[in-house]
């Protein structure tokens, strides 16, 4: 049962495909000895996990000019699946993931009960200076970009860098999506999970053999009920962002967030460019992470 009254449905659809889940996240985390958990957060949307990865030799030699960037990942990702970005990334500056609850990973496995994006933007005004008490950057995907945008600015959030943003405006559908899509959420198999992953990817990082997030999405589909992607967020949301340094960027082939759908929600509402990640898909942060840290620099 859920142990906070914010939480709804249990995304898992069963105890033994929540172990499947965590367990897998377990490993991947693993495979990284220098990503250690930080303590677990009590929340109001129940316990959060975070995991932090210290600075390289590279950020080590330039001292505080790299503020520490703490990553909100998109629908069904994680910090598990965040591991080979957070790698590229921690050669500039101190990386802290965190799991969002209600997502597959390693938070609490309940949704919020209803209007997400209030319970999620103070699950992050709460949970944030619990892990960290220095200004950050966030680096927020998809989903995650929506969180951030729902949250209170604060003086521990120095500049916003928002990848495949949903919250903006909604999401775009396709026949296509639905082609790959529904064979996938009927009976996921990981030639399934490569199809839909590959109409997620750019034309680079779309794989003729078993896509690199294959295993992980099969068992998201095995085990887990996904959520849809956030619709615009009202704009008492995002005014109160103005002050705030915000890059807003998405790949060229993004199926979801493209860069026309983009540009006039960004400039309107965060008076912000769209700067266009080329050839990269709506999981441009795993395409392309080295340009993931240029973007972050930017804001440095």
């Amino acid at each position: 049962m859920p142990d906070s009254p914010l939480q709804g449905a249990r995304i898992y659809r069963s105890e033994a495909g929540a172990r499947a889940v965590r367990a897998w996240c377990e490993r991947r985390i693993a495979d990284w000895p220098e990503l250690t958990a930080l303590p677990e957060c009590g929340t109001a949307l129940g316990a959060t996990r975070a995991f932090r990865a210290p600075a390289g030799p590279g950020g080590d030699a330039r001292g505080g000019e790299r503020a520490p960037v703490v990553v909100l990942s998109g629908t069904n990702f994680n910090s598990a699946t965040s591991v080979g970005t957070a790698r590229v990334l921690a050669g500039d500056r101190e990386v802290i993931l965190v799991d969002l609850p209600g997502q597959p990973g390693l938070s609490a496995g309940f949704r919020p009960r209803t209007d997400r994006a209030a319970a999620y933007g103070s699950w992050f005004d709460e949970v944030l200076p619990r892990l960290t008490e220095q200004p950050v950057t966030v680096l927020a995907h998809s989903l995650g970009a929506a969180v951030a945008l729902s949250a209170r600015p604060s003086p521990l959030v120095r500049a916003l860098v928002l990848v495949g943003p949903a919250g903006l405006t909604a999401a775009a559908k396709s026949p296509e999506l639905m082609r790959v899509a529904l064979p996938w959420m009927i009976g996921p198999r990981e030639d399934k999970s490569t199809r839909m992953l590959n109409f997620m990817s750019g034309p680079a990082y779309a794989s003729s053999g078993t896509h690199p997030h294959a295993e992980w999405m099969t068992l998201v589909g095995r085990h887990c009920r996904t959520s849809l992607a956030p619709g615009p967020l009202p704009l008492e949301c995002l005014r109160p962002w103005e002050s705030t340094p915000v890059v807003v960027a998405t790949g060229s082939h993004d199926a979801f967030f493209s860069p026309t759908r983009l540009h006039g929600p960004a400039h309107r509402l965060l008076d912000a460019d769209v700067v266009v990640l080329e050839g990269a898909g709506h999981l441009a942060p795993d395409e392309q992470p080295e340009r993931i840290a240029e973007l972050l620099r930017s804001v440095d």
